[in-house]
């Protein structure tokens, strides 16, 4: 009875063991992962795009309840996901590793002798005029120039070849498990997230820099590059009909103590890649500089980067547009300012008279709106401001190159002294780019990995597994040339082979003639 569960728990083990082991096993895994991709594929993700997961709950609170305790809106991040995977690895080593010991025990062995060989499909006798020593020499010759591996014993010959299409096959399969250990390696070690960066300003790869919108692996260390990008300029090109053609980031890439690696173009699909880090281009964005004071003191000076809402349906996106946020915690009471930016100042009057949203591409006669607002400030996010419990102030419109008294919200006249009261000024407008910045440590595996699968189908494309057996007996005053064989695969194709095969061996062994 002691040993009851002892006995149970080692033939639960062994029936795992045998499942894992099993193809079948390994190809519905698979199946699993290619259905959680696709999950993965149609429903939004947290970590890409939180904005559009929470468009999802709102629409649909019901599936998104069901989606969020299943994990659907985190799928590569959920546990079920990572079982899956590490039940996959550990099922194709378990069928790999007794496959190769096989395969290198079949490789090693010399090819067997038949005791029958007019039994195989394909059998055909030839006289010869050599001495059955001698044609044996010749044949074996023939064999191995047809690429045979070629065992003797005595006048018999025991040849095989397509030994090739076996080791290609396990290649092949080597080479998909190194995928999946390079993706996780790469995934789990690496990060990826988005920066913006303004025309003229340095950014730098550390936590800080990336605003919070970064995802880094189950297993990153921390062990960010430091290296740095300077956007010296940001160029885009449009269609008449606001359809983008080219969008181009002029940058120079820094080592972390700011020296110059080199100059680089990013454009889209075409990153930079440089200390360990992939950089590639994802969006842009209007950057006007802003200036406030109060009664001449300085508040505030540089660049703010404005983001827009997402387009209803039937309007373009660059018709819209860009909003910024400021806020002056400073003063008493404590003061925030929302701003609307219009790039181009005929666009908008366009706009207002016809009540038709018109693209703007270029930069012209640009505008910013504003509303001031006095009170606590209560949202900690540089790019949002709760008004809830503030009290607005003055609304207006400022241009490029205007002062704007910000309690009433009117422009400053001609000879105006600009250093009386709250301010505010627009004196240049810039751009930005939206980096991905990414590394990913396992790219080589996954690059190796994908030169070997094309290895591997090499021989399965070109090579077949074939067996073959020759012998020579003497006969009265003739030498009685045998031959037999068959295919293990593309047999169709074994007939005129082996046709061609024994009139070589019969031409080496010599032919009689009629």
């Amino acid at each position: 009875m002691a040993c009851g569960p002892s006995l149970s728990l080692l033939r639960s083990v062994a029936l795992v063991w045998r499942t894992l082991r099993s193809m079948r096993t390994a190809l519905i895994l698979l199946l699993m992962l290619a259905g959680a991709s696709v999950i993965g594929s149609l429903i939004p993700q947290l970590p890409n795009s939180p904005e559009k997961v929470f468009g999802y709950t709102a629409d649909h609170p019901l599936a998104a309840e069901i989606y969020s305790r299943l994990g659907f809106f985190d799928v590569f991040g959920a546990w079920w996901f990572s079982l899956i995977i590490t039940l996959l690895v550990v099922s194709l080593i378990a069928c790999l590793i007794p496959r190769t010991r096989g395969t290198v025990r079949s490789v090693r062995q010399k090819p067997i002798q038949a005791r029958e060989i007019d039994s195989f499909p394909h059998y055909e006798e030839r006289n010869v005029t050599l001495p059955a020593g001698a044609a044996t020499t010749v044949c074996r010759k023939v064999l191995r120039r047809k690429l045979f591996r070629v065992a003797a014993s005595e006048n018999s010959l025991a040849a095989e070849k397509g030994s090739a299409r076996e080791i290609g096959s396990l290649l092949f399969h080597w080479a998909f498990l190194l995928i999946v250990v390079g993706a996780i390696y790469g995934k789990g070690t690496g990060y990826s997230g988005r920066a913006a960066v303004i025309e003229g300003e340095t950014w730098t790869d550390s936590l800080a820099g990336y605003d919070g919108s970064i995802r880094t692996g189950r297993f990153f260390g921390g062990d960010f590059s430091g290296s740095q990008i300077r956007l010296k300029d940001f160029e885009d090109t449009f269609r008449a009909s606001g359809i983008p053609m080219d969008f181009v980031s002029r940058v120079d890439l820094l080592n972390p103590d700011g020296s110059l690696v080199r100059a680089a173009e990013i454009r889209v699909n075409h990153p930079a890649t440089f200390a360990g880090v992939r950089v590639f281009q994802y969006g842009f964005g209007w950057a006007p500089v802003v200036q406030v004071r109060d009664d001449g003191k300085l508040l505030w000076s540089g660049p703010v980067a404005f983001s827009q809402d997402t387009a209803p349906e039937g309007v373009p996106q660059l018709a819209l547009p860009w909003r910024g946020v400021l806020k002056l915690p400073s003063l008493d009471p404590q003061v925030g300012i929302t701003l609307e930016l219009w790039p181009d100042g005929q666009a908008f009057l366009q706009t207002q008279l016809t009540g038709q949203p018109v693209v703007m591409v270029v930069a012209r006669d640009p505008i910013i709106r504003f509303t001031t607002y006095s009170g606590p400030l209560t949202d900690p996010s540089q790019r949002r401001l709760d008004t809830s419990i503030m009290k607005e102030q003055a609304a207006g419109i400022l241009g490029q190159g205007q002062v704007v008294d910000l309690t009433t919200g009117r422009a400053l006249e001609t000879g105006a002294d600009p250093n009386a009261g709250l301010t505010i000024s627009f004196p240049d407008l810039r751009k930005y780019s939206v980096f991905e910045v990414s590394r990913d440590n396992g790219v080589w595996m996954v690059l190796l990995a994908a030169i070997l699968v094309l290895l591997g189908l090499l021989p399965a494309l070109y090579t077949s597994k074939r067996k073959v057996w020759v012998r020579l007996e003497s006969g009265e005053g003739r030498t009685i040339l045998k031959v037999g064989g068959f295919a293990v695969q593309r047999k169709s194709q074994f007939s005129k082979e082996f046709s061609d095969l024994v009139a070589a061996l019969e031409r080496a062994a010599g032919k009689v003639n009629p």
